[in-house]
C-alpha cells in the first residue's frame, strides 16, 4: 500500500510563500514521476506541477509558472512544491500524486496514487 503524506499547507497573506512537502512510502521512489494537483471549492481538480523520476524534467501550469517550483529529494522519498508570490486564487486543497509514467505528466489519469491533500488558504 502506497502512502503519500502532504504537509506544509496553511494560511498566508497574498504575496507570501509556502513550501509543501510530500513524503512517499515507496521502496523505489526514484522510479516514479511525481505531481502536484489542486482543487478549489466548487472547481475540478487541476494540474499544478510535475517532475520526472530523476528530477531533470519539470512541467508546471501556466497559472503558476514563475511563482511555483517543484523539486524532489530521492534520498528522502520526498517531493516539494515551493510556492512564492501567492495569490488568493491559489487557495485550494493541494494533492501530491505518484505516476508510473516515465514522464512528468499533466494528466490526472497518469497518476496511480494520491495523498489526502493539504489546505492552502491565501488571504487578500
Amino acid at each position: 500500500q502506497v502512502q503519500l503524506v502532504e504537509s506544509g499547507g496553511g494560511f498566508v497573506q497574498a504575496g507570501g510563500s509556502l513550501r509543501l512537502s510530500c513524503a512517499a512510502s515507496l521502496r523505489t521512489f526514484s522510479s516514479y514521476a511525481m505531481g502536484w494537483f489542486r482543487q478549489a471549492p466548487g472547481k475540478y481538480r487541476e494540474f499544478v506541477a510535475a517532475i520526472s523520476r530523476s528530477g531533470s524534467s519539470t512541467r508546471s501550469a501556466d497559472s503558476v509558472k514563475g511563482r511555483f517550483s517543484i523539486s524532489r529529494d530521492n534520498a528522502k522519498n520526498t517531493v516539494y512544491l515551493q510556492m512564492n508570490t501567492l495569490k488568493p486564487e491559489d487557495t485550494a486543497v493541494y494533492y501530491c500524486a505518484v505516476s508510473t509514467s516515465p514522464i512528468a505528466s499533466t494528466l490526472e489519469r497518469a497518476y496511480d496514487y494520491w495523498g489526502q491533500g493539504t489546505q492552502v488558504t491565501v488571504s487578500s
